[in-house]
Order: structure tokens, then sequence, then C-alpha cells
């Protein structure tokens, strides 16, 4: 009784949960163009889920696996995780049709879907994010859109072929990052950075983001990257606590303009308005409400934000998804851009 009372003050308020206020962009997150005016990279097709393997960055564009120098292999489905192990070891997800790990199959993994990332705890235990048991990975706004909290993960025992739960009901994890306190896992419509032991019973959240996080990586100072696809916003706020309005939007309008966060934006006058995201005399304004944007934050190895790299409403950059350290420089993911971006680390650190 005393939570229903609270949640119809907090409507009536419009605080606590009902509240639209977001997390300000300000110190280490305050905006630049650093990931927008970085050199031009590597074209590419919705390119997402960067990695190492056998030392040089490869990531995925659909089927195809790829590297710097070309495609490398043409997998039989759609790639949506990758993992390497300190040893060497490879792990990939491939849509509805399991996870193989250096090439083989793992039967006990054949039926799983919708993986979102992969992590090697060393070189016999792989973690797997499962971002809905509800939705396929090409329905994620959708469950954005449904309030599911119906993501998993999985810790799988390579020797013993055998996976085990060890969290559920989690809102839509879309990253991990292996530490030695634990999993550090960013929960997307939770908007968060959560760590988990190995048993799954300590959750602590290690950070509160004002975008929606994807993938997750260690940095070469022994602290983290973070991607953030899209940003928050009080309209999408607002929308996700109007039931009514959430159930005939998903009915009557096309997804792509559902008033849901997007890879890339712009595009079409069929696109939600947002008041001051309206070109004025031709002119975007680098500050005007975006329904996509692209971020990488750095973080300490206490989970510090130390500096980030940005592309705002008005730039090309968006949809970023995965964020690797090699050999001095930054790759970057756009897959609303469609480009492998690089970044050299001591320019940035400059800039």
């Amino acid at each position: 009784m005393r939570g229903a009372l609270r949640t119809f003050s907090d409507r009536l308020l419009g605080r606590g949960t009902a509240a639209l206020t977001v997390p300000p962009l300000d110190g280490a997150w305050r905006p630049n163009n650093l990931l927008e005016d970085a050199p031009s990279g590597i074209a590419a097709t919705v390119p997402d889920c960067l990695t190492l393997k056998e030392g040089r960055p490869v990531w995925a564009e659909g089927r195809r696996l790829k590297g710097a120098d070309g495609e490398i292999e043409t997998l039989p489905r759609t790639i949506t995780a990758m993992a390497s192990s300190s040893g060497g070891r490879f792990a990939i997800a491939l849509d509805g049709a399991g996870i193989t790990i250096d090439g083989q199959p793992q039967p006990a993994l054949a039926q799983l879907s919708c993986v979102t990332a992969l992590a090697f705890e060393d070189e016999s235990t792989l973690w797997i994010a499962i971002g809905s048991t509800v939705n396929q990975t090409g329905e994620w706004a959708r469950d954005l859109i449904e309030l599911r909290r119906s993501g998993r993960l999985l810790r799988y025992d390579i020797g013993t072929g055998k996976p085990a739960t060890i969290a559920e009901r989690l809102a839509y994890p879309n990253g991990m990052v292996w530490t030695p306190d634990g999993m550090i896992v960013s929960e997307a419509w939770a908007v968060r950075l959560i760590r988990l032991a190995p048993s799954g019973k300590a959750v602590e959240i290690v950070a509160d983001l004002p975008g929606y996080p994807a993938g997750l990586s260690q940095s070469a100072s022994g602290g983290y990257w973070l991607t953030l696809f899209a940003p928050r916003s009080p309209l999408i706020e607002l929308v996700l606590r109007e039931a009514s309005y959430r159930k005939a939007m998903m009915q009557e309008v096309d997804p792509v303009y559902w008033i849901a966060p997007a890879l890339s934006s712009g595009q079409s006058f069929f696109e939600p308005m947002q008041g001051g995201a309206l070109k004025q005399m031709g002119i975007l304004k680098p500050w005007a409400p975006t329904r996509s944007y692209g971020l990488v934050v750095e973080f300490s190895g206490d989970f510090t934000p130390l500096r980030s790299f940005h592309s705002r409403a008005g730039g090309r950059r968006h949809g970023v998804t995965s964020v690797l350290e090699a050999d001095g420089q930054l790759w970057v993911t756009s897959k609303g851009g469609g480009e492998i971006v690089r970044i050299a680390l001591a320019e940035g650190a400059k800039s």
C-alpha cells in the first residue's frame, strides 16, 4: 500500500521515479567535437563488436568478420558479439545460432539468441550477456519501449560445457569487461554500470550514466572505455512513463519513427519532432536535442570519468557501440555513421 501511495505521489508531483530530469553532460562528460573531428576512418556497414584476434583489431559487419586489411571470414549468421582472451581464445556469437569458441560450436549454447556481449573471465570461463529473452537482437527499441527487464548473464565452463545462470531480470545487459573484483556490466535500459561477483549475488552500481550504454573494454592505463550509443532526454523519459501512449505508438507508428533512442537521426521528416532539434535557417545546432549521439568515455580504475569524445546532434558518427584501445589508438565503431573511427590518444589528450 505504501509503495502504491509513493508511486501516485511521485507521478502527481513529478519527483522520484517520475522525474524527467537526466544527468547533465559536465566535467569529464563536457561536450566536444573530438570524435566528430577525428580523421576519416574505414567505411563500414553497421560495424560492431570490436575486439582483438591474433593481436590485431577486428570487427563485425553483419555476417562478415573484418579487419583493417579487409574481410577475414564470412559466417552463416549475423555476428552479434565477440570476445578474445589474454591467451588468444576467440569466441563469436551468431544471431539465433549460438556461440563458437576457437571455431568449435558449443552444443550447450546452440539455442541462445539475442547475445549482446561476451567476455572471458579466464581461459576456461566465458561470460555471456543475453539482452532480452523476449525480443530479438534487432528489436532492442521495442524491448525498451515495452519496459522489459528480461536480460540474463550466463557463466560458461568451457571444459565441462555447462552454462550457469548468474543473474536474471536485467535491463538489457549490453557490454561486459572482467575485473579482479568481478564482472562489470553495462545495463542499457537502467542507464548504469553494475558490478557482479562470480556468484551473481553481489550487485553494486558503479556509475549512473547520461545515455544508453553499449560496449566496454579495458584501457592501457588500467581503467576502462565505455560507449554510449544514444543520449537520454526528458522527452523519452516522459514517453516511458506513459503506458497508454507507448501502446498506441507501437500499434500505429512505424518503429523507425518511435520516440525512442536511435543509432542515427535527421534523415527523414517523419522522425519525431523535438522542438530545438528542428533546423533553424537550415542549421542544426550541436547542442540541440537529438535521438542519436556518439560518445566514448574513459574511466579510471575506480570508475571516475576522466575524459570523453563526442559526436553531437549535427554530427554523423552516431550510434557508437564498441571501443578498443590498441597500439596507442582508440578504435571506435560508429554503427549509425557506418565507419570505423581511429583516434590517436596522444593527440586526443592534447585537445
